[in-house]
């Protein structure tokens, strides 16, 4: 069963009307915990899809460590965090190298993002002891 934040982050990246990248998608799922509107958290995040735009580290991670900044996380939340994300990628962080890797595997680039995205965000909930339902 997906938790709540999972089917919001879907919610968005499934919006017909308005494209959320991966990084908006996870702030978004959390913008009622972070204090701020779905909005605020669209704008926040439009530089950090695709890997800051560039294939750099991957919009689900910058999107997942602005919403664990928000929520008063520190040092140890951030490693928690990067260990889970690094031990079901083969220790890649950033979006091109994520991207290449699935492609090579022959997977569609909109699965691999969204599987990011809600693997972002159950890690989130979970290193800050958010409740799933």
């Amino acid at each position: 069963m997906s938790s709540k934040y999972v089917k919001r982050a879907e919610r968005f990246r499934n919006d017909p009307a308005v494209h959320y990248n991966c990084a908006q998608a996870v702030i978004a799922a959390f913008a009622a915990e972070c204090g701020i509107s779905e909005g605020k958290a669209y704008q926040l995040g439009s530089h950090f899809g695709g890997g800051m735009k560039m294939a750099a580290t991957c919009g689900a991670i910058t999107g997942a460590l602005m919403v664990i900044g928000m929520l008063g996380g520190g040092d140890d939340a951030y490693r928690r965090f990067m260990e889970a994300m690094k031990a079901g990628h083969d220790g890649l962080t950033n979006c091109g190298d994520l991207l290449k890797k699935n492609a090579d595997a022959g997977g569609s680039k909109k699965e691999h993002c969204d599987g990011m995205v809600c693997e972002a965000v159950e890690n989130v909930a979970k290193v800050m002891g958010l409740s799933l339902s």
